[in-house]
Parts: C-alpha cells; sequence; structure tokens
C-alpha cells in the first residue's frame, strides 16, 4: 500500500512541470480574454440576417441626417465616419445591436429654427453628453433606472414606438420636404416612389418576416390513409423547406438596395456629381452665444429624451431581447456621453443609443454586434471615398420606402409593451404614452406616469390599513 502510494506521488511529481508549462505566463490571459469576447461580440449569427439588421435603423438615420445636410449645411462626410466609428465601437462592446441615432430633438430644433445651426447643434450635443457621462460615471443614472417603474418605461417604449409609426405613415402617404421638414400633398400611386411601390415592400416584409416571432413553426397534419401518408409528408416537407428559405432571405437589405438602384435611376446626374475623397474635419468654433442658444433651445429639451429613450428604455429594452445580456445605465449613459464629447467638436451629427433603432435592428434580424459594426464599416467607407457627395444620391431615395422601414420598427419598440400583466400596470402605461403623444413630451408623460404610479401605491396602501383595521376591530 505504501509503495503504491509513493509511485502515485512520483507519477504526479513526474507530470507537475509538464503541466506548469501548459499555462499561460502571468498577464497573458487579459488580452487574450478581450480578444476572445470581441470574436464572440462580433462573429456574425446568420451572414444574411446580420446584414438585414443593419438597415432597420435607416428609417429615422437617413431622412435626420439628410435634412440637416440639406437644410443646415452638416458636414455629412464627417458624420458617416464618427458615426460609423460609433457603431463600430459600441458592437465590439456590448455585442448586440445596439443603435447609434441623431438626437431627435437637436435636430427637430435645427430644421425648425433658422437662428439655429450647426455651431448650436453641436454646443447641444456636447452639452447634453457632458451631462450624461457625469450621470454614468457617478452611478446616478443606475440609481434612476432601479427608481422607475416598469410600467412608465413601457410607456415611453409604446409612444415612441407609436411615434415611428405615425411618422411612418406619414412618409409613405405624402411628398415630404425634408430640408424644411415639412409634408406636401399626397403621394402619387405610381412612379419610382409611389405608394403601389411602399405597399408592395410593406407587404413583402409581411410575407418574409411575419409578425417577427422566431419560434414560428409549420404544423403538419399527416393523413390518416396508409397510402397517401408517404406523399402527403413529402409535401409538406416540400412546403417546409420553401417557408424556411423565404424567411431567410435579406428583406430589408434588397428594400434598401432597391432603393438606391431607383434613386440613381431617378437622378441618372448624381453620379457625375461625386467628388471621390473624405470631406474636411475641422475642429468647431463655437461662440458665447452658440453655448448659450444651444443649451436653451437644445440641450434642455433634449435631455430627458436622452435619459429615458436612449439610456432607460434602452438598458429594458436589452433585457427583453437578449436575456443574459443585460446592460447597466451606467455604461449606455457613459458610451453616449463619450462618444458625443469627441464627434461632436470635429462637427459630427449629436447622436445617441435609441430604443427604436435596437428594435428596429433586431426586428429586422439583428442579433449580434456584428450587425452594427457591418454598418458602421459601410458608413466609414462611404465617407471616406466620396464624403457628403452622397447626398446627392440621399436626396433621390424613395422616401416611401423609408416610411416601410421606420413603420415596422416602431412596431416592434410598440409591441415590447404588451407584457403589462395587471390593469393597474396597463393604466400607468397608457396615460404615460398618451401624454408623451399629445404634447411630444416624453419628460411630461414620464413625469405623468409616475405620479399615476405613486398615486396608486398611495391608494392600495391606504386599502390595506383599512382593511387590516377592520379585521382587527372584528
Amino acid at each position: 500500500m505504501a509503495s503504491q502510494t509513493l509511485r502515485n506521488s512520483t507519477s504526479e511529481t513526474a507530470r507537475l512541470p509538464s503541466e506548469i508549462t501548459q499555462y499561460p505566463p502571468p498577464g497573458s490571459e487579459f488580452p487574450a480574454k478581450i480578444v476572445e469576447k470581441l470574436k464572440n461580440n462580433l462573429v456574425f449569427r446568420s451572414k444574411w440576417a446580420e446584414l438585414n439588421g443593419a438597415m432597420g435603423d435607416l428609417g429615422t438615420f437617413i431622412p435626420i441626417v439628410l435634412a440637416l445636410t440639406l437644410a443646415k449645411d452638416l458636414n455629412l462626410g464627417t458624420t458617416l465616419i464618427f458615426t460609423g466609428v460609433y457603431n463600430i465601437l459600441t458592437g465590439a462592446f456590448y455585442g448586440v445591436p445596439m443603435p447609434v441615432q441623431p438626437m431627435k430633438s437637436i435636430a427637430a430644433v435645427a430644421i425648425s429654427d433658422p437662428d439655429f445651426g450647426i455651431p448650436e447643434a453641436t454646443a447641444a450635443g456636447i452639452c447634453t453628453a457632458a451631462i450624461l457621462f457625469v450621470l454614468g460615471v457617478t452611478g446616478l443614472m443606475q440609481l434612476v433606472y432601479k427608481l422607475i417603474p416598469l410600467a412608465v418605461v413601457r410607456g415611453i417604449q409604446l409612444s415612441q414606438g407609436l411615434s415611428f409609426a405615425m411618422t411612418a405613415v406619414k412618409y409613405i402617404r405624402n411628398v415630404q420636404n425634408f430640408s424644411t421638414s415639412k409634408s406636401g400633398g399626397e403621394r402619387n400611386w405610381m412612379g419610382l416612389d409611389g405608394l403601389i411601390l411602399a405597399l408592395v415592400c410593406a407587404c413583402f416584409i409581411v410575407v418574409v418576416n411575419g409578425a417577427g416571432d422566431e419560434n414560428d413553426e409549420i404544423e403538419t397534419v399527416r393523413g390518416s390513409n396508409g397510402g397517401d401518408d408517404e406523399q402527403e409528408e413529402e409535401r409538406f416537407r416540400k412546403v417546409e423547406r420553401l417557408t424556411k428559405m423565404v424567411s431567410t432571405l435579406p428583406f430589408a437589405f434588397i428594400i434598401f438596395v432597391l432603393g438606391v438602384i431607383f434613386a440613381i435611376i431617378r437622378q441618372p446626374e448624381a453620379l457625375k456629381k461625386f467628388r471621390f475623397g473624405p470631406s474636411s474635419i475641422k475642429i468647431m468654433k463655437i461662440s458665447k452665444h452658440a453655448w448659450k442658444e444651444g443649451f436653451i433651445k437644445g440641450t434642455i429639451p433634449q435631455l430627458p429624451i436622452s435619459i429615458l429613450n436612449s439610456v432607460i428604455a434602452v438598458c429594458k429594452l436589452s433585457s427583453d431581447l437578449f436575456p443574459g445580456r443585460d446592460f447597466s445605465a451606467t455604461s449606455l449613459s457613459v458610451t453616449v456621453g463619450g462618444m458625443n464629447l469627441v464627434g461632436c467638436w470635429f462637427g459630427a451629427m449629436p447622436c445617441c443609443h435609441g430604443a427604436g433603432g435596437l428594435a428596429g435592428q433586431y426586428k429586422f434580424g439583428g442579433r449580434s454586434g456584428g450587425c452594427v459594426a457591418a454598418l458602421g464599416a459601410a458608413k466609414v467607407v462611404v465617407g471616406v471615398v466620396v464624403g457628403s457627395s452622397v447626398v446627392r444620391v440621399l436626396e433621390n431615395f424613395p422616401v416611401g420606402v423609408l416610411g416601410v422601414l421606420l413603420l415596422f420598427a416602431g412596431i416592434e419598440l410598440g409591441m415590447c409593451s404588451r407584457d403589462m400583466g395587471t390593469k393597474e400596470e396597463s393604466f400607468v402605461m397608457l396615460l404615460c404614452t398618451a401624454v408623451s403623444l399629445v404634447r411630444s413630451s416624453a419628460a411630461l408623460g414620464f413625469l405623468c406616469g409616475v405620479a399615476a404610479h405613486l398615486l396608486l401605491q398611495l391608494r392600495k396602501i391606504g386599502r390595506n390599513r383599512a382593511c387590516s383595521r377592520g379585521v382587527m376591530s372584528a
């Protein structure tokens, strides 16, 4: 027995040096883990589905950026390069299709106010980013996220989704002038930007993607006659193969490419106006007046939207769509702040994350960070190769097609609010939604939703105390 123990210990000692040499040297595990995480975050779950998902955010990105370029001479080339870099970095960091969208409130003021130009918009973006960055670094944003009731978050998501959907219907039905942000007359039925084209694209998405449920299955009903079983089973197999093949079509990517082709057909001279090479990137000069106007007119209305829709709603939506991949409000707040504190100084459009963009990219098949990284790489290439001259093609892009993409993104975001389990939660959610839509203010809807939630909780506490007193007296 002793000799066996001695042999075992001797063999263990003999194996020990070879085993030790297999471990990596100290300090080499950290970069290896980083590289492995980046690979996992950027890998395509499905090639065509991820490319398809990259189109899910263009329904909001293109109209806003195009309007600012035409109305305020936004440096489109610089914006494409910086937003492309943002897409690549956020895709690598988060590992999900985290969107990069223009700050809508700042953009709306810039388009509608003749005295609010790019310097003021840049100043507003920097101020908003600085506040979000501080809220994230100090941990206050995470505290706010934990305190906000779920029903209020769902109300914000539903209002944003319905707002997207209603804007999309306006894009589809009416002629749009993005340079003035106004709608014209009704859109013609025929033509390369007609109603029929938009309706065909919408029907194509429904046929291919359905309601967006990944768990759709074909129920096969087998016959009872023994001789027909094999033929019927073969028929159902063919139907199932055909359905699977159709469901894997990159419908959004096909629609976008089709839109680019139609834009070139509508204005062939646009290709002649291309100027190869990136736009000049310069540091913005912002006057004191621009800082003041930017903060008052831009930052103040944008800040509650960024906090609620770009951070709080995105945190909740990411946990719903990607279980086990929860992201803290702190990280989202810091990334929104960080990317604008850099890019805005060079004239890039102020950007943020958005629940609508995340829902849209998920709806169209985006499941990994590779989805937005591919979109970012395409933006960088376009920004470097042709710069701001790409606006000549985008201004002829069929607006009805953009409306279709935006419509389904808005519906997907609104559908995330279907998990309210009680009448009280539904009441708070719908109140928040109604106020947000009627007054076009997410901040006001948020305050009304929180107030309703607190009143309902106080009412419940009062009723419980009354019941307990009644039981004790009895």
